[in-house]
């Protein structure tokens, strides 16, 4: 979900261009640039056709600082505004709503620069072939970079030069796209074997390690949880062995020093989208809701793997900064927050990271009360500045700071251990950690059933306004308008290939924490909706959008796993899932097929798909159903459920056996009719392929079946 655009001061009239009917607020934020803005569309393709014009497309999105940055140097310049509407037809494009239109055309910048980001700059034939392309580009000529003025000047004059060498240009890049970008079957091909698929990836990530500040490159650092979630079930798969101790530690390693540098918000909870320096210290300052979701469900895992608290407490921390800072009253999500604040309450002009940045006097006057016990003078503030590596002029480096908007500011990292602090300053180190993680807002824990009723809440939400019954399909976003009610846009933008993905792996692990079964209900119904949207026959995996849309010039299957797992990887052990819940096996034999669409890939750079790789291991290895037959209020019940949740094991899925035969599981599964409660107990059963263990009836025995 996102947020409305901002409105002018009042009694300032502003020249609006056609994106002020839009909802997006990426697109309201330029709907009174000088700029002829059109939204992507028929009226804008049917004018480059009509006038014989070039099309400018830019892509980006509303937290993306870059994006604000050319807005500011560019698109609200008048007389690059001028050249734009003279030569082009603009079109602005909302890479949250149409990341369909945002793949294609980043696969071509991707595959002519050998970079991406956004903002995305992209000039187009009439009929939308792309022949130039960028990101972000300063507004005039510098000594390493040519300025947007130039590029535009050049691309139109090229255009009235040589129009006719640019369409055969734009015709052989497409042609070279189509080939480059198509994943299929070939031939005969099998799922590769998960052993070799695994331990190449396994292999390819030691390789790029970094062994001193974890994470998987040297700068920019991204969280990348696809990477340390392959790790957890490597480990799982070969917990005796040196290779599995070692994966354990790089995944712990890196939880912990991101979770220590600046890329984790010390004081306002969460995570920032990524890290400009090998140190996780000075990050991008966005934070997204998808990096919150999957970093909170990767430091649960570090806890149920671990043991260590520490863990524990930066999940509730990210959930606790979701909760508070990126939740609709409504029930749902908004979608990220900006990377640009206000420095002061009465600044009229954002900046950079201002709202989570630090001045050395502002934590002196916030925190000037003597600690007791410590070395004398001490103060509250000293204590932190220590902890969290603050100094008198800053300690941000120039070349991380290009604009300088950093100057004389922190970032506040760990520097040292509570000990070494507690140390420092004559404390006793519980007295110190008392004192650091009340100031760093760590937050309090919430009760576990708090959690999963704020997931159920959101999940009601989707239903509600992101679903239409009618058709069985998904939407792709709605936004908040006026008077903070749930808006639509006037033509609804239909769901997308990970649109479906993400939802249904959510709703099975609503259905796991809740144990209610109509969420389970309702991802059946989605997974068949998707396979009938998006499933290709003929080369097997699923396309990222649907067929039918002219403007689509390529469609494509996403083939890396990034900041967020590719479709195709999740929505594998999603068919696995499906099919140990509802028992039609087809799905089984769809997620043997996607692997082996994408085999290649897999069995020679697996380290771009470490999601698909965890997914070959749970493939190969069988999800094994782990059944609670008894009371869903019974304590015995209740005890047998929490021994489940408590261990990380890979290829489980569970479901409780209440007894109600008119239930929808016991509808689609009747084996669950065989399974009784021994000796009127809460009983498990480890089930594979519809066949069952022995029953066990304490905790003890179900622990040992599950970690062999």
């Amino acid at each position: 979900m996102a947020t409305g655009g901002t409105t002018s001061p009042p009694g300032v009239p502003r020249h609006a261009n056609r994106l002020i009917n839009e909802k997006s607020p990426y697109l309201l934020q330029h709907a009174h640039n000088p700029v002829d803005w059109y939204p992507w569309g028929q009226e804008a393709f049917d004018k480059a056709k009509k006038e014989n014009k070039l099309i400018f497309l830019s892509v980006g999105y509303s937290t993306c600082h870059w994006c604000h940055v050319m807005e500011e140097e560019s698109f609200k310049n008048k007389e690059i505004g001028d050249i734009m509407n003279k030569n082009f037809v603009c079109i602005k494009v909302d890479r949250e709503e149409r990341p369909d239109v945002d793949k294609v055309y980043m696969t071509f910048v991707q595959a002519t620069s050998g970079g991406g980001g956004w903002p995305m700059s992209v000039w187009l034939t009439p009929d939308l072939k792309p022949f130039a392309g960028g990101t972000y580009f300063p507004p005039e000529d510098g000594v390493h970079r040519v300025g947007f003025r130039t590029v535009l000047l050049r691309i139109a004059e090229k255009w009235k030069e040589n129009k006719d060498a640019l369409l055969e240009s734009s015709q052989k890049i497409l042609e070279t796209l189509l080939h480059l970008s198509e994943i299929r079957v070939q031939g005969q091909e099998s799922p590769p074997p998960s052993k070799e698929v695994m331990a190449t990836c396994f292999q390819q990530l030691s390789n790029s390690y970094d062994e001193d500040y974890g994470g998987f490159s040297k700068s920019p650092k991204f969280p990348t949880p696809v990477n340390l979630n392959f790790l957890f079930t490597y480990w799982a798969l070969h917990r005796t062995t040196p290779e599995g101790a070692q994966a354990l530690q790089m995944a712990l390693h890196t939880l912990k020093m991101m979770a220590h540098g600046g890329i984790h918000d010390h004081i306002g909870q969460g995570f920032h989208r990524y890290s400009t320096d090998q140190h996780w210290h000075v990050p991008h300052f966005e934070k997204m809701l998808y990096d919150q979701g999957q970093l909170a469900a990767t430091y649960s895992r570090a806890f149920q793997i671990s043991g260590d608290e520490f863990f524990a407490d930066i999940a509730q921390d990210i959930l606790l900064y979701v909760s508070r800072d990126l939740s609709d009253q409504a029930g749902g999500f908004y979608s990220a927050e900006d990377a640009d604040s206000y420095p002061t309450a009465t600044s009229g002009e954002k900046q950079e990271g201002a709202f989570c940045v630090w001045a050395a006097e502002e934590i002196r006057a916030l925190l000037p009360d003597p600690v007791e016990g410590a070395t004398e003078g001490t103060t509250l503030g000293d204590v932190f500045m220590y902890h969290y590596g603050v100094k008198e002029n800053g300690n941000v480096s120039p070349m991380q700071d290009p604009h300088q908007e950093l100057k004389g500011k922190n970032v506040l990292i760990v520097r040292c251990s509570l000990e070494l602090t507690a140390a420092r300053f004559g404390l006793e180190c519980p007295a110190a950690g008392l004192m650091i993680s009340g100031f760093a807002q760590a937050g309090a824990a919430l009760a576990e059933q708090e959690y999963v009723s704020r997931a159920a809440q959101a999940a009601a939400f989707l239903r509600r306004h992101l679903f239409d019954p009618a058709s069985g399909r998904l939407l792709r976003s709605c936004y908040r308008g006026k008077d903070n009610t749930v808006e639509q846009s006037a033509v609804p933008i239909q769901g997308f290939l990970e649109d479906y993905v993400f939802v249904i792996q959510a709703l099975f692990d609503l259905y796991e924490a809740s144990l209610e079964q109509g969420w389970l209900e309702w991802a059946l119904q989605l997974q068949h909706m998707q396979d009938k949207l998006f499933w290709d026959p003929k080369g097997f995996a699923y396309f990222s959008s649907e067929a039918g849309d002219p403007s689509l010039l390529l469609r494509l299957k996403n083939d890396q796993d990034g900041a967020e797992p590719t479709a195709n990887s999740v929505t594998v052990t999603n068919l696995l899932r499906a099919a140990c819940y509802s028992g039609h096996m087809e799905w089984v034999e769809k997620a043997g097929q996607i692997l082996a669409a994408f085999s290649e890939r897999l069995q020679k750079i697996p380290i771009t798909l470490p999601e698909m790789a965890r997914a070959t291991a749970v493939f190969h290895h069988t999800l094994k159903q782990v059944v609670i037959c008894g009371d869903p209020q019974g304590e015995d019940t209740k005890e047998m459920l929490r021994c489940v949740r408590s261990i990380f094991s890979p290829n489980k899925v569970l479901m409780l056996a209440d007894g109600d035969s008119a239930g929808f599981l016991y509808r689609q599964l009747p084996f669950l009719a065989s399974l009784e409660r021994k000796d009127g107990k809460a009983t498990a059963y480890l089930c594979s392929n519809f066949a069952c263990s022995l029953p066990v009836t304490s905790p003890q025995e179900l622990r040992g079946m599950l970690c062999p």
